[in-house]
């Protein structure tokens, strides 16, 4: 194995455990109904690993595409063909460190009294396909959202 960074996590009871290997593709805030009410909280804070990165033991349920620990309820990465997207929350070292969001999503149900993260992107809805590789460049009008993983 690389001397790459790794960080791991885990659900609320220890059921469900992950491991993250080297830097995130992207990390990002997403302000949207869906993850304002699976986080409970104004906001979820996430990154985004690629596949080959992520490794996890125990035993996982899924709703709407986002997992979660079936003993105790805990919101758990989230893992697709290409990418697994990983609350921040839930990895065991914080503050945690080189995980500074680059973009925030949805930031038209921002609350108010939340400011806009200095030098993150914005986005009204979710990105674009052609954003989802290198984050380079505002979306361009008229393209299809992209909701892969965030």
């Amino acid at each position: 194995m690389s001397n790459d960074v790794m960080r791991s996590g885990s659900c609320l009871c220890g059921g469900v455990q992950f491991r993250v290997t080297g830097e995130p593709l992207r990390v990002g805030l997403c302000h949207c109904k869906d993850c304002r009410k699976t986080s409970g909280s104004a906001y979820q804070a996430f990154a985004i690993w690629p596949r080959q990165a992520f490794e996890s033991e125990g035993i996982t349920s899924t709703y709407g595409g986002r997992s979660f620990c079936p003993t105790c309820g805990s919101r758990l990465p989230s893992v697709g063909e290409d990418e697994a997207e990983v609350m921040i929350g839930s990895l065991d070292v914080a503050p945690t460190e080189g995980l500074e969001p680059s973009y925030e999503l949805w930031i038209g149900r921002r609350e108010r009294w939340l400011h806009p993260l200095p030098d993150a992107r914005q986005f009204e809805q979710d990105r674009t396909a052609a954003d989802s590789a290198a984050d380079d460049g505002e979306p361009e009008e008229g393209r299809e959202p992209y909701r892969k993983s965030a």
